[in-house]
């Protein structure tokens, strides 16, 4: 039903485009007339056609992906799972509670959890898991906050599992996450890090909630599935991600160490990371069915600031990419990481021109640009909407019509003002009225099952289990 709706809008959009072909048609020409307006146009089409091109590329990456199968106990290494929290809450405990849940054999299992310096209840909200799961969990309290870099490297130095997993504070795994996360390190000793499936906790919390999830399949699922079989997934996210521990070693002071324009690094922990394993020469894979499920922001201000971080430290690790990403950084073919970094260059630098062009074009002619743009987005976000309606079955992938508007006129400021503002590194998240926020039923209900398990436990995150339109 959702891949119909989505193709009678691609057919709407084209009946509509055939009946004012003549008006778009002049206004193409009158754009031509001026110089500028004809290198405008004839970038625009080259700018069209070679991202046409990498989407097929894509698309034919993604149709050969397929997640490792996951690995028997005994094959199963050592594993450390470290949770950095700041001013997080209640939500640390789910978190906890999620982890020690898990299929991984208990004895191959450390978990570490640590608050940096919160100025809320987080500790007391650590010290009940840990009690409440008789000692499993070791606990770090920093003095200070420091950022979550520095509350990385403290559980880092405390671990003790051949594989190091992260996990942010406001996230939540499925029972066989960990022993699917891990499983890609047991069948190629290349694989350096393994990113993991990240999806929407709260996703009935707001508009925003649900046009993220469905952008968040299309980003793993689609994206880093296709940088996967190139070896190259160029971010593991901060939600969930795995480390070979022999890399982290040889990496995590550099690491922890790193700095933008003189200044600490405080954010991209996460890109940086990824980089330094990569230039290590190790490959990055992407592990499609192991699942994690985070929280968003509802509101718009909080959306800003997440977006404008990952902006920054997209910028900056785009940068560090690009000083060994053409040189020969590992043994095997390396194309395929540089089509991925070019066109993220690509995308970075020409995107906030063109958008800053037609946005101009649309003010000074609204009848004859607002269709096209409209058109533009929908054409665009027919991906993702497709993907995630036969993915998950599901009609909310049409949130992705609305995101695209959503993005065009609410968050397309976010690429020029980071490339005007790199070197700025404040955190950007938690806000202290955070410190009594309510965690949904269904956490209080996970962490009951947690101490006494219940039949039905295993499936509480179905990945399938999504509300429709």
């Amino acid at each position: 039903m959702g891949l119909l709706l989505i193709l009678s809008t691609l057919a709407a959009v084209a009946a509509a485009g055939f009946h004012y072909a003549e008006e778009i048609t002049l206004a193409r020409d009158k754009l031509r007339q001026n110089p500028w307006g004809e290198v405008f146009f004839l970038s625009g089409l080259f700018f069209v056609l070679i991202n046409g091109s990498i989407l097929i590329w894509r698309i034919v990456l993604f149709r050969r992906y397929r997640p490792v199968e996951a690995c028997a106990d005994e094959s199963l290494p050592r594993c450390t799972v470290i949770v950095p929290a700041y001013n997080e809450g209640r939500q640390v405990m789910g978190t906890l509670l999620s982890l020690a849940r898990s299929d991984y054999p208990g004895e191959k299992l450390q978990l570490i959890a640590v608050d940096d310096g919160s100025v809320d209840d987080t500790w007391t909200w650590i010290m009940r898991a840990k009690r409440e799961l008789k000692g499993r969990v070791q606990a770090i309290r920093l003095p200070k906050n420091q950022g979550k870099r520095h509350a990385l490297y403290a559980g880092f130095k405390r671990s003790e599992g051949d594989v190091l997993v992260t996990v942010d504070s406001d996230s939540e795994v499925e029972r066989d996450t960990l022993r699917k996360l891990v499983s890609p390190f047991v069948a190629n000793e290349q694989v350096g890090a393994v990113a993991g499936n990240v999806r929407v906790l709260n996703g009935r919390e707001g508009l925003i909630p649900r046009m993220l999830d469905v952008t968040f399949l299309y980003s793993f699922d689609f994206i880093r599935a296709g940088q996967s079989m190139v070896n190259t997934v160029m971010c593991t996210p901060g939600a969930l991600s795995a480390y070979r521990r022999g890399i982290v070693e040889e990496v995590m002071e550099e690491w922890v160490r790193q700095t933008f324009f003189g200044r600490p690094a405080n954010i991209g922990e996460d890109r940086a990371m990824t980089n330094l394993i990569l230039r290590a020469g190790y490959h990055v894979h992407f592990q499609q069915d192991a699942y994690v499920y985070t929280q968003v922001p509802i509101r718009y201000k909080n959306l800003c600031k997440m977006f404008l971080r990952w902006a920054r430290s997209n910028i900056r690790e785009t940068f560090v990419m690009s000083r060994f990403a053409f040189r020969r950084f590992r043994k095997g073919p390396m194309l395929g990481a540089r089509i991925n970094l070019l066109a993220g260059w690509m995308s970075m630098c020409l995107g906030p021109v063109f958008w800053a062009v037609t946005f101009a074009h649309l003010l000074a002619a609204p009848s004859i640009y607002s269709f096209q743009i409209l058109s533009g987005i929908v054409i665009s976000t027919s991906l993702p909407a497709g993907l995630y309606c036969w993915r998950r079955g599901s009609l909310e992938g049409l949130w992705a019509y609305l995101y695209g508007i959503f993005w065009f006129l609410a968050l397309s400021w976010i690429t020029p003002y980071a490339l005007l503002t790199p070197h700025k590194s404040g955190w950007l998240t938690r806000q202290l009225k955070q410190r009594n926020r309510p965690v949904r039923q269904r956490v209080a209900a996970r962490a009951v099952d947690a101490i006494r398990p219940a039949p039905a436990a295993t499936a509480r995150f179905s990945p399938h289990a999504q509300p429709r339109l």
